[in-house]
Formats: C-alpha cells, sequence, structure tokens
C-alpha cells in the first residue's frame, strides 16, 4: 500500500486492524472455540464435508471483502477501520459502491462460515449478536455523525447504497 500525504501512518493502520477486525473475527471466535473444547483449526471430525467447504467459502469471501475493505479506507479514505483514526473522506469506490458497511458484511460473512466450518451454534450466536450491535450502533451512532461530517454528500450516498446486503448489477437502490 502506498501511504498518501495526509494519510494515517502504517503504525496506526497496524493497530485499527488488531484492536477491531483481527479481534472480532478472528481472536474472539478462536477463544469461543477453545473454551467449548474445540480444537482450533481443526473441524471436529463429524462436521460433514459440504459444511466444511462451504464455511470455508464464505470465509474466504468475508475475508477478501474485509481486507480490501481496510486496504481501501487506508488508500481511498485516508483512514483506519479504528473509530479514533478514521477515514477523512468519504468512500464511495470499490466495494462501498455496493454497500455502506463492506468491512462488518464481510467479517459476519467471515463468522457465519467460521460456524459452518465447526458446526458451531456459538460462533452463529456471536455472529448474530455482533450484526446486532453493529446494527443499532450504525444507525443510532455512526451515520449520524457521517451526516454531520459529509453533509448532502453521505446523504446521497445513504440513497443509492444499501446499508448491510451488497447491491448487486448496475442500478440505484435504496438502502
Amino acid at each position: 500500500m502506498i501511504m498518501k500525504k495526509g494519510g494515517p501512518s502504517l503504525s496506526s493502520l497496524v493497530v485499527g486492524i488488531t484492536a477491531l477486525p483481527l479481534t472480532m473475527f478472528v481472536i474472539i471466535p478462536a477463544a469461543l472455540l477453545a473454551l467449548l473444547g474445540y480444537r482450533l483449526f481443526t473441524p471436529a471430525p463429524e462436521v460433514q464435508p459440504i459444511l466444511i467447504a462451504s464455511g470455508s467459502v464464505l470465509a474466504l469471501v468475508g475475508m477478501f471483502m474485509a481486507i480490501s475493505t481496510v486496504r481501501t479506507m487506508f488508500a481511498v479514505g485516508r483512514g483506519t477501520p479504528a473509530p479514533w483514526d478514521p477515514p477523512t473522506r468519504l468512500i464511495r469506490s470499490g466495494l462501498y459502491s455496493r454497500t455502506r458497511n463492506p468491512m462488518l458484511t464481510g467479517g459476519i460473512i467471515m463468522l457465519i462460515g467460521e460456524a459452518l466450518i465447526f458446526d458451531s451454534l456459538s460462533l452463529l450466536a456471536w455472529a448474530a449478536a455482533f450484526f446486532v450491535a453493529n446494527h443499532l450502533y450504525f444507525v443510532f451512532s455512526e451515520e449520524p455523525k457521517l451526516e454531520k461530517r459529509f453533509g448532502s454528500e453521505y446523504a446521497k450516498y445513504k440513497e443509492e447504497v444499501p446499508r448491510w446486503l451488497p447491491r448487486l448489477g448496475k442500478g440505484k437502490a435504496k438502502g
């Protein structure tokens, strides 16, 4: 990645990635599995291969979305996923042209994939709780702050791009 003038430092990016995405999508699920007696990185033998295969695909898609989003935040938005160093520019390109929250959408897809791989209702419950908490946070805190920061540009973006489910195709969608 090339850091643009006026953008965040590389150390700020590393802290932002470690503090939030890595913790929510990897460390907490791994800790939850370990507490439940799962052998990490080894699905239980009774898990159906179709669950492992479909979960792996979902986890990889979600991981791609999350990594792509972090890269876009850093390069285009000149910020990080961390609330203390958010993007300073409204991002409308890449996955942000399809959903307003591609990192979290990708993270939830990744968590669902992990739940399938390990056949774990606990991980599925974590994914659901994570989604509900973030939905409430975005509706009542994040979006009002973005409207203040970016004004009518963000209001127009909200009208054109859905909040969670990615828009497919070329048409405009409401979110």
